[in-house]
C-alpha cells in the first residue's frame, strides 16, 4: 500500500523558479544545508506576525520558534506589526511551507511568508529553521541518500501532496550545490529532514521522523557558520572618505558588517574592491533586516556594487565571500553618485 505524507515544500523566489538545486558529489565537502547567502544579519530582531489559526495553533507557533532561540543569536518578537519579517498563515489547504531567510523581504506584506497547513510535531519548528535560512537536510550534497524516484514521483504525485514532477525534483530528489551551504556533515536526526518510508530509497532503509532539534541542529545554528553569540564588532565607514576602508575575511563563514549614516536623500553607491569576490547585502533604514539589495559581481572584475536611491537614516552593508569555505581580503567604500 503506497503511504501519502505530508511533507512541506520550499517557497522560492520567482527569479530563482529556473534556477534548480545542482546534483553534486564532491569529496571531503561536507556542509549542512544553510543557505548563507539567504541568512539574516546576526543578532537581528525577526518580528512575526499571524495571519489568522486558532490560539493553539498560535501557541504551538510560539512554541516551536523558542526552540531555535536558545542556539541561534537571533529574537523573535510576535505582535501586530504589518511590515513582520516573518508573516504566519494557518491555510490547511497549502500545505506546510517558508520563505529561506531574507527571501521573505521581497514578499507583499499583505502575502504570508510561511504556512502552517497542518502542525504535526515538529513541523512549526521546521518551518521557523527555513525562516532562518535552513534548506532541507535530505538535500544535503553530502546526505547519500539514492532515492527511488519512480516511487517517489508517484506518491508525491497524489494526496496531500499533489506536486508536479517539478516540484518533486526541486522539493525532494535535487541536492544542493556545494558553494549554496555550509556547516556540518548530513545529519540523519535533524529537524530539518522529513521521515520517508524505506520504499522510496534504495537499499529500504528510509529516514526516522525528527520531531524535535537535534544536537548538530542546536551546536550548528550557535557556531560561526550561523548565529554565533560573539558577534562581529560593526564598522563605522564614512561616505565619501578619502581611503576605501579595509577589511578581510580571516575565517571561512565570517561575515563582517559596517554601517554608514545618510543625511540627505539622493543616490549611494557601496561597492567593495580588491581581489576577493564577496557578496554584499544592504540593509536600512534603521533597521538591520530590511533588505534593500544584494549584489555579487556588479563591480569591477569579481566586485560588488550596489547603486540606491537612500533617504535619510542609519544603513548596513553585510559582506560575505561567495565561497563559504574562502578567506580574503578586500575594501569597501559609499560614495554619493
Amino acid at each position: 500500500m503506497s503511504q501519502r505524507l505530508k511533507i512541506c515544500h520550499d517557497r522560492v523566489l520567482p527569479t530563482e523558479l529556473l534556477r534548480p538545486q545542482s546534483l553534486v558529489r564532491r569529496r571531503g565537502m561536507s556542509r549542512a544545508v544553510l543557505e548563507f547567502r539567504k541568512m539574516w544579519v546576526n543578532g537581528s530582531r525577526l518580528r512575526v506576525r499571524f495571519l489568522g489559526g486558532t490560539p493553539s495553533q498560535q501557541k504551538t507557533a510560539r512554541d516551536q520558534a523558542a526552540w531555535w532561540t536558545p542556539h541561534a543569536n537571533l529574537t523573535f518578537e510576535f505582535g501586530n506589526d504589518l511590515d513582520a519579517e516573518i508573516r504566519i498563515a494557518f491555510d490547511e489547504n497549502d500545505g506546510a511551507w517558508s520563505y529561506i531567510g531574507t527571501d521573505a523581504r521581497q514578499i507583499p506584506r499583505n502575502a504570508p511568508t510561511m504556512n502552517l497547513g497542518f502542525l504535526d510535531g515538529g513541523t512549526a519548528a521546521h518551518e521557523f529553521g527555513h525562516a532562518i535560512g535552513l534548506g532541507h537536510e535530505h538535500q544535503n550534497p553530502s546526505g547519500g541518500i539514492q532515492w527511488i524516484e519512480d516511487a517517489v514521483i508517484q506518491n508525491l504525485s497524489g494526496p496531500p501532496n499533489n506536486w508536479d514532477e517539478n516540484e518533486i525534483r526541486h522539493n525532494v530528489l535535487q541536492k544542493y550545490t556545494v558553494d549554496q551551504i555550509r556547516g556540518t556533515k548530513f545529519d540523519p536526526e535533524s529537524i530539518m529532514l522529513y521521515f520517508f518510508p524505506g520504499s522510496w530509497v534504495r537499499g529500504g532503509k528510509g529516514t526516522d521522523a525528527n520531531e524535535i532539534l537535534s544536537t548538530l541542529d542546536k551546536g550548528f545554528i550557535a557556531s560561526r557558520d550561523a548565529y554565533p553569540r560573539d558577534k562581529r564588532p560593526i564598522t563605522d565607514v564614512k561616505i565619501g572618505a578619502a581611503a576605501a576602508t579595509r577589511a578581510k575575511i580571516d575565517k571561512p563563514g565570517e561575515e563582517d558588517i559596517f554601517r554608514f549614516s545618510v543625511t540627505k536623500s539622493g543616490r549611494y553607491v557601496i561597492q567593495t574592491g580588491g581581489k576577493s569576490d564577496v557578496v554584499l547585502k544592504l540593509f536600512g533604514p534603521d533597521s538591520e533586516t530590511s533588505l534593500i539589495a544584494e549584489d555579487d559581481d556588479s563591480g569591477v572584475a569579481a566586485n560588488a556594487r550596489i547603486s540606491a536611491a537612500l533617504v535619510p537614516g542609519e544603513y548596513l552593508a553585510q559582506v560575505r565571500h561567495v565561497k563559504p569555505s574562502a578567506t580574503g581580503a578586500y575594501t569597501l567604500r559609499v560614495d554619493r553618485a
